[in-house]
């Protein structure tokens, strides 16, 4: 589920190129149309929607400053940048994860770790051939930041699954990272309303895009350490630098490749340490 997931979310930073909205509108319109995917499958749950826990309105709240670093880096890097430097989060969730919660890593879990943010790492840094964006540094320390922000969620997240079912979660937090986008795209005074029909097409399909795919990582939180699913949504970022080369141009050279590689070997390898002797180590 967390595979599916990841590969799922990978087409999200294309359909935020698609837009034509500001980047934070853009997530706003995200978490909105999301909403009814999410609410109908949460009333059939025990409890409905009558209420939630504080981690779950957390995990909204980093969300949405995720959603907004995010997409602000997409627009000035290229998406592959973007999302592989938005998705090294794997060093601060399982260091927070063993000085908050207790999960001491096993060592083939670090082993995997290293491989992981290497791999991201190389993919960064190495110069493509196509198309960067039109600000590269500051989208790549956007994109950094945006780490921060998802170990945040991942860590919050992971702890609101033992109390909720994934949709009365995902509900509760897409919920609350609403009013947060939109007051940002207000303050930065983005332009709100998308000025196409493939515009609206790419905001309802990123709304398809976090049901699906942000609710299969929700899921699996609830049964994974956050530290094992923080390396294996890896695979987005590689899901998006093959989508970003075909449709815009973001040529991989074969740095970024050999980046993407490593990454996909971490996830592997996490996979293993992850087993039933590796989790008693946890």
């Amino acid at each position: 589920m967390l595979v599916i997931g990841a590969c799922v979310i990978g087409l999200a930073p294309i359909l935020v190129r698609l837009s034509g909205v500001g980047p934070a509108a853009t997530g706003f319109w995200r978490l909105l149309f999301a909403l009814p995917l999410l609410a109908v499958p949460a009333l059939r749950q025990p409890g409905g929607l009558s209420g939630t826990s504080r981690f779950a309105l957390l995990a909204g709240a980093a969300f949405a400053f995720d959603l907004a670093c995010w997409h602000y880096g997409i627009a000035n890097t290229s998406v592959s940048k973007a999302t592989v430097l938005g998705n090294i989060t794997p060093i601060v969730v399982t260091g927070a994860a063993w000085l908050f919660f207790d999960q001491r890593p096993a060592p083939l879990f670090l082993v995997a770790v290293a491989l992981s943010v290497a791999g991201g790492a190389i993919m960064a840094l190495s110069k493509g051939t196509g198309v960067i964006g039109p600000n590269p540094l500051l989208g790549d320390a956007l994109s950094t930041v945006t780490s921060i922000w998802y170990a945040l969620y991942f860590l919050v997240m992971s702890e609101a699954r033992r109390q909720q079912g994934t949709t009365q979660v995902m509900f509760w937090s897409s919920l609350t990272g609403v009013p947060v986008l939109l007051g940002i795209a207000w303050l930065l005074d983005e332009p709100l309303v998308p000025a196409t029909r493939g515009g609206w097409a790419a905001c309802v399909g990123l709304g398809a895009v976090h049901a699906g795919g942000q609710g299969s990582i929700a899921w699996a939180l609830g049964r994974l350490p956050p530290s094992t699913a923080s390396v294996t949504v890896l695979v987005q970022p590689v899901v998006t630098t093959a989508l970003g080369w075909l449709l815009f141009g973001e040529l991989l050279s074969p740095w970024q490749a050999a980046g993407a590689a490593l990454a996909l070997s971490g996830v592997v390898l996490a996979q293993r340490a992850s087993g039933p002797t590796a989790q008693g180590l946890l």
